[in-house]
């Protein structure tokens, strides 16, 4: 085994007969005869030093501190040190010395195999460390590899999605012409919903690994907000699915948290309590006070979890047993998601089950907030009078833009097209838009420079109504947004109701000026 010794010893004579069993033994030997010899040659030959047989007494310093003074420095801590000492010192000394950050102790006389034997022991023990440091690292990389490659499969697949999810509206202009193409717009509708909770979630997971998802908190009114979803949720997938949503909640229960997040948390779990039960079963959520703590329940008379997968159930990538027609779905990052957000808010979560077949109970517990004041609810959307805009749509996605285009001009405002940042510019310029769409992911120079030039430069016209399209919806792409110049950003695919709020926020501007 071939390594390198360092040797402390301020003794001639001991230091001789170490250096010649070692040497003996085919270990590389260097020599030091002080403390700060010892400390200089290690930090001067990293990494070459595997081990230092250091003597506890020295002339300049204790061995101790010399042990102390490698152990703290993250440039040597990682190599073993073996204390020698004559018989006189005391086992108190010895175990300062271990507590100090020394691997192994020897006093002298030792054999030569005594030695030998324990110097093979902890280069052994230095190797695997390093091995393991190694593999860590590689496991690091990896995994920091798979969070970049959702985040950026969930930004790839909002294109598309951003194009299918406006095409919808478009072919829901005019009535069905049979039961049949009713049922497939309303499959296509169910379908682009499902796929867009997918991408989400994978985007989210990405976030929560890397630890950058944030809460905007606010007092939430914690039954309203579970009524609300439990009727959503009812109307939208336990419905088709001829299941029982039994909801049980007092009048009022009030939590410090995100609402948007809690809508989440309650969605994910609804949503896989449905997946997972047979058609004509029961759902049961509750929501009650105990112990100052929030305690929401939910509870399905459905496949249940086998007890094996139970203590992982919250891990990413885990399902329980699945068959190969995979007719439950999912990718297993539901509840992971789930857990992080209820752990954001100061919460914990449980799963229990009797086992197979015997249905499932996931609890959240969230802290109360203090004190029951009334929630302000959202103050009612005015009506506004139909107004016509000029609007410009810069995406390099072309069936995206076309989407975007055809469902501004179905609502009679004129729009222009550019495919690429600086044709986007040149095009704001040229016709003086109330409104730009601007993808931030473009050709030429990226939407956040288009919004940069566009403020720097109107050519003496009014600026347009400046909307970021982004594949991300993290807070930081918010911020790099806001600070390019954009009046608001949204994340991909964009909904009807924000093209919507985006039209009346455009028009609210012009009455404001």
């Amino acid at each position: 085994m071939s390594a390198t010794v360092l040797n402390v010893n301020d003794h001639a004579a001991d230091l001789a007969i170490v250096t010649q069993m070692l040497r003996g033994a085919g270990y590389t030997v260097i020599e030091a005869t002080s403390g700060e010899d010892a400390l200089e040659l290690a930090r001067s030959h990293i990494p070459a030093i595997d081990l230092l047989v250091l003597d506890l007494v020295l002339p300049d310093m204790s061995g101790l501190e010399v042990c102390r003074r490698l152990k703290a420095d993250p440039e040597t801590r990682d190599i073993k040190i073996l204390h020698t000492s004559a018989p006189s010192i005391t086992a108190t000394q010895k175990i300062e010395g271990l507590e100090a950050g020394a691997d192994g102790y020897l006093t002298q006389p030792f054999e030569p195999r005594d030695l030998l034997a324990t110097v093979r022991s902890l280069i052994r023990l230095s190797q695997t460390e390093a091995d393991l440091g190694a593999r860590n690292e590689l496991l690091r990389i990896a995994n920091q590899r798979k969070d970049e490659f959702l985040a950026m499969l969930a930004h790839e697949l909002r294109n598309p999605l951003a194009a299918i999810h406006l095409g919808l509206p478009m072919l829901a202009r005019f009535p069905p012409r049979d039961a049949l193409e009713q049922r497939t717009l309303a499959a296509m509708g169910r379908q682009t919903q499902l796929l867009i909770q997918l991408v989400d979630d994978l985007l989210d997971t990405a976030r929560v690994t890397q630890g950058r998802i944030e809460l905007h908190v606010g007092r939430v009114e914690l039954a309203s907000l579970v009524t609300t979803v439990c009727d959503g949720m009812r109307e939208r997938v336990f419905g088709p699915r001829e299941q029982q949503l039994v909801v049980s909640v007092p009048a009022s229960v009030i939590v410090n948290g995100d609402a948007a997040r809690l809508e989440q948390i309650l969605t994910n779990l609804l949503d896989n309590a449905s997946k997972y039960s047979d058609p004509r079963t029961e759902v049961h959520v509750t929501l009650a006070i105990c112990d100052g703590q929030v305690d929401l329940a939910i509870r399905d008379h459905g496949i249940g979890i086998d007890p094996a997968v139970l203590p992982e159930i919250f891990e990413l990538f885990t399902q329980g047993s699945t068959s190969i027609d995979r007719s439950r779905g999912g990718l297993g990052i539901g509840l992971t998601l789930v857990k992080a957000l209820v752990v954001l808010h100061g919460g914990s979560i449980t799963a229990s089950s009797a086992g197979i077949g015997h249905g499932s109970e996931i609890r959240c517990r969230l802290p109360c907030a203090d004190g029951c004041a009334d929630t302000i609810g959202a103050a009612p959307v005015a009506a506004v009078e139909s107004a016509s805009f000029k609007i410009v749509v810069i995406d390099d996605n072309e069936d995206g833009r076309f989407m975007l285009r055809s469902l501004c001009e179905m609502q009679g405002h004129e729009v222009v097209e550019a495919a690429d940042g600086l044709e986007g510019v040149a095009r704001t310029f040229e016709v003086h838009p109330d409104i730009a769409f601007v993808d931030i992911g473009l050709p030429g120079i990226d939407g956040y420079e288009v919004a940069r030039r566009v403020r720097a430069d109107a050519h003496g016209g009014r600026l347009p109504y400046l909307v970021a399209l982004s594949g991300y919806g993290s807070s930081e792409h918010r911020a790099l947004a806001f600070a390019a110049g954009f009046d608001e950003h949204i994340a991909k695919p964009m909904a009807m109701d924000q093209l919507a709020a985006v039209m009346a926020k455009a028009r609210e501007r012009d009455h404001g000026s």
